[in-house]
């Protein structure tokens, strides 16, 4: 029996791509980069905020002075416009009541950096608790490690690792299951294609928020 589910942000719970891109793209800008395209984010989220920079920036100018820049710009303008563009996926308010009205406990762990995910869970899922709301924090391993899975784990309380999911859109989410050793559910309504995810076998591919509840409690 599944007692607890573990959620990836960006792509699973919630369409940040035009808040993250429109960040992305001030920074650039704001370094003298040229912008990159809304499609091209698709493959560059998902890793982190320092890698997202990398990604983004040209490849000559990849240096770690570039990347500090890309953060002072980024920063500062994403907080401010965090939520102009980003919604919760069709379903997911759904799921989540569905979820905490039949017992089972759910959490959030994302490499988005820790004060943009707390930001987002307060503006958007303000009325649900979640059992941990992990990021990505100074000193900890970012996702495939799975440490944030544990961690999460560990804040729902005795529960072991047959009882847990771990939900995302990602090739980065699907190895972060495997490593941690529970079962995986790719959603294919987020930033990647169901190819990628099909290919690391996860416990189940979810076309729809409804499809989570099914196998975790209609089926249950």
């Amino acid at each position: 029996m599944i007692k607890g589910a573990i959620f990836d942000l960006d792509g699973t719970l919630l369409d940040t791509m035009e808040d993250i891109a429109g960040a992305c793209n001030h920074a650039l800008e704001a370094c003298g980069c040229p912008a990159r395209k809304l499609e091209e984010y698709n493959m560059l989220v998902g890793r982190g905020i320092f890698n997202l920079f990398r990604g983004a920036l040209p490849e000559e100018m990849r240096t770690d002075e570039m990347v500090g820049k890309m953060h002072s710009h980024f920063v500062p303008y994403y907080n401010e416009h965090i939520c102009d563009k980003t919604r919760p996926y069709p379903g997911i308010y759904e799921m989540l009541d569905r979820l905490a009205g039949n017992g089972i406990s759910f959490a959030v762990a994302s490499n988005k950096y820790q004060e943009g995910t707390e930001m987002l869970l307060k503006k958007l899922f303000g009325k649900y608790r979640f059992v941990s709301i992990l990021g990505q924090r100074e000193g900890k391993p970012i996702k495939p490690d799975p440490m944030i899975v544990h961690e999460a784990m560990s804040a729902m309380g005795e529960i072991g690792k047959e009882e847990v999911v771990y939900c995302g859109d990602s090739d980065v989410d699907m190895q972060t299951g495997i490593n941690a050793g529970v079962r995986t559910i790719g959603v294919t309504w987020g930033f990647r294609s169901r190819e990628e995810l099909g290919s690391y076998g996860p416990w189940l591919l979810a076309d729809d928020p409804s499809q989570i509840v099914e196998a975790l409690i209609d089926n249950n």
